[in-house]
This record gives C-alpha cells, structure tokens and sequence, in this order.
C-alpha cells in the first residue's frame, strides 16, 4: 500500500471520501457503528491503492458500490487484487475521463430490446425513454440499486464471469420481464422513466440471470453493433 500521503495526494481522494461517507446504506443493517466506520477506511483506502496503482483510470461516482461489495465479502488485501483487475477489464468503460465509452454501452440496450420484443421497443422509442433509468444499475453492477445482499452476490458471481457487456443484458431482461407494465403506461418519458428506475425488490433473479444469458447468445454483442451505433447517432 502507498504511504497516505501518497493516496490523499491525488485528485480524485476527495470526491471518494465524500461518496464512502455517503455509502452508509451499502452496510449491513444493525452493524456496529465503530465496525462500520472500519469498513469506510479501509473502502477509502482499497479505492485510493487501485487509482494509484493505475494512473490512467478515473474514479467514478458509483466505483465505490462495486468495491464495498467486495470488501464485505472477501477483506481488503484480496478487494484490492480483484478491482486492480476489475478496473482494467470489466469496468474499464467507466473509467475514461469522459463517459462516451459507458454510454456506448448503454445503447447496446434499445437493439436487445428490439430482438426480443419490437413492440415494446417502438414503444419506449416513441416515449422517448432513454437509457438514463438504467445508469446506476450499469455502473455499480446493480450494487446501488438492490437491496438484497443476496441478489448483489449473486450477479457480481454472474458478471466476473461473463463478458463485459452481461450487465447491460441484465437491463435488458428486467426491462422485458416488465414489459406488460410498461406498455400499460400512457406513452410519456417521465411516467415509464419513473417505473423503469425503481426496480421492484421481488424480482425472480434466477429466471431474470437465466433470461440475460441466453439473451446474449441469441443476440451476441457483434450482431447488435451496427444498431447500437445507430442508436447513438439518433441519441
């Protein structure tokens, strides 16, 4: 670990510590507050040690829900080991100085949509839905957005193992199993942006982890391309 001067030097030492204070509800109900603030120190520290060790990378605002998910499971040494991966592979999108990359990603998810179900894609389209509603499920890992430790675990388990674009098929497949709701909305981007960015806490992960996987055979990254940089043009 670099010295604390060393962490408290770069730029972006501030903004981290401002998100961890903030990352109260990422803990376990009923933790000891003095365990608590333990676990802030050392998810300060594990970020810092990534961001120094990998110079070119950008902190961003949502990193930290990735990393405290790892350091309540596995301790800080072997966090540390699996973000320097991590941040260099499967969240390397996110941590450009500018979000171009991450939202390239994003469009990627109106184009599995439209494979699945045309119908609920115009529909969304004619709305004017965006992807907005599913940024902070993108960039945690859906460690921000869920509230059961179970369920976080159990995608972080599913993502490391797959390629870096699962999340956004994830999206995609809980947007669909929703599908009914949606179109049952008058066609408003506020109305169907305010349903979408709630994710409902009784949703079948398994059979939703099921569907985003075959998802992503049917409908490979490489078969979506073309549309997905269409969609960016029309964004």
């Amino acid at each position: 670990c670099p010295d604390k001067e060393v962490l408290e030097g770069h730029r972006d030492y501030n903004q981290v510590v401002l998100d961890v204070n903030r990352s109260i509800k990422r803990f376990p109900p009923g933790m000891e507050e003095e365990i608590r603030l333990s676990y802030q120190d050392q998810l300060v520290e594990t970020i810092m040690r990534v961001l120094v060790h990998q110079p070119h990378l950008h902190y961003y605002q949502g990193y930290h829900d990735v990393v405290v998910t790892f350091l309540l499971v596995v301790e800080e040494d072997l966090t540390f080991a699996l973000m320097n991966e991590l941040s260099t592979k499967h969240l390397r999108e996110f941590m450009y100085k500018t979000m171009d990359q991450t939202n390239q990603m994003l469009n990627y998810l109106y184009p599995i949509i439209a494979k699945a179900s045309p119908k609920l894609e115009k529909f969304m389209l004619e709305a004017e839905t965006g992807t907005i509603f599913c940024l902070p499920w993108l960039i945690t890992w859906y460690g921000h957005v869920l509230n059961d430790f179970r369920h976080i675990v159990r995608l972080y388990d599913f993502f490391i193992a797959c390629d870096p674009l699962m999340p956004i098929y994830l999206a995609a497949a809980i947007v669909l199993y929703r599908e009914s709701e949606i179109l049952s909305l008058e066609p408003e981007m506020p109305i169907i942006h305010s349903l979408l960015s709630r994710i409902p806490h009784d949703l079948p992960m398994e059979k939703l982890i099921t569907h985003a996987g075959d998802l992503f055979v049917q409908y490979p990254p490489s078969m979506l391309e073309e549309e997905a940089n269409k969609h960016q043009q029309r964004g």
